[in-house]
């Protein structure tokens, strides 16, 4: 199970994701942010990864979907709070890490 709590605030959108992104949870992603991204043009993303337990292969390409849709509008996109479980699963996605969302806040600066 995956849940995925959205906060957009000053121009930037913050996806604080809790349980497992697998092959069954992905569509989350896939079918409704990624389409919320390119529709409303957003340029900045930031994935928080605190309660996020699990990721596979898929949930991994579901993460590279939202960057080249936020590649798309020009923008930019960062991780936040990776757990070093996941660190190395997630290192091949090639995404700027900071260590808080006020940080990127910070690295933003919109």
């Amino acid at each position: 199970m995956l849940k995925m709590d959205l906060e957009y605030s000053r121009g930037i959108l913050f996806v604080r994701l809790d349980g497992k992104l697998n092959r069954t949870t992905t569509y989350k992603i896939n079918n409704y942010l990624v389409p919320v991204l390119l529709k409303h043009k957003i340029k900045y993303l930031v994935y928080n990864l605190y309660n996020l337990h699990d990721i596979d292969e898929e949930g991994i390409d579901a993460i590279l979907n939202t960057k080249y849709a936020i590649k798309t509008n020009k923008g930019l996109i960062y991780l936040c709070e990776v757990n070093k479980s996941l660190s190395k699963k997630i290192h091949k996605l090639h995404i700027k890490k900071t260590e808080t969302e006020l940080s990127a806040f910070k690295v933003i600066e919109v």
